[in-house]
């Protein structure tokens, strides 16, 4: 019990250290934060484009799903990992044709041309960007267990999962 306690006093520091979320606008209290799915090859598609200096991204789902209002994206990296490794500011959910999409915004997205765009997208007509800003990396990701542990569930939603304001500011 000490080790996961520890877990959630390290995330909670460095959520302050990395972002100041105090400036942000409050949202309806049960949508303050989501927690978004993400496989391992794109998060390191989205370190890279990072690490290239870019400020605003784009993450692409098939269909018409996401968050639609929120003010935090946290990054849960699917298996292998199972942990949370960085987080960043909602700017939007953006929802429609996959064509007119990728002409607005690929230049913010992780897939490298239109081809592996629309292989990820395995046909769906429509798609949502989730556009965000100000990506922050954990220095030391936070395990899937603590995380689940404290939100009181047994195993992260597949289509993600909204946290209330009360959940988020126990983090931050």
């Amino acid at each position: 019990m000490g080790a996961k306690v520890g877990f959630v006093d390290y995330f909670i520091r460095e959520m302050r250290k990395c972002y100041d979320l105090s400036r942000l606008v409050p949202q309806v209290s049960e949508r303050y934060a989501y927690i978004l799915l993400i496989t391992p090859k794109w998060w390191n598609r989205l370190c890279d484009r990072l690490k290239a200096g870019k400020t605003f991204h784009a993450f692409v789902r098939r269909g018409l799903v996401g968050p639609k209002k929120t003010n935090l994206l946290l990054f849960y990296v699917t298996y292998p990992f199972k942990e949370i490794r960085g987080f960043a500011e909602f700017v939007e959910r953006v929802t429609g044709e996959t064509d007119d999409l990728w002409e607005a915004y690929r230049g913010e997205t992780s897939p490298r041309s239109y081809e592996e765009y629309k292989d990820f997208l395995q046909g769906k007509p429509k798609a949502t960007f989730i556009r965000f800003k100000n990506l922050k990396i954990f220095s030391q990701p936070i395990s899937a267990s603590v995380l689940l542990k404290v939100v009181g569930i047994r195993r992260m939603p597949r289509g993600g999962r909204y946290l209330n304001r009360e959940f988020a500011q126990k983090l931050i």
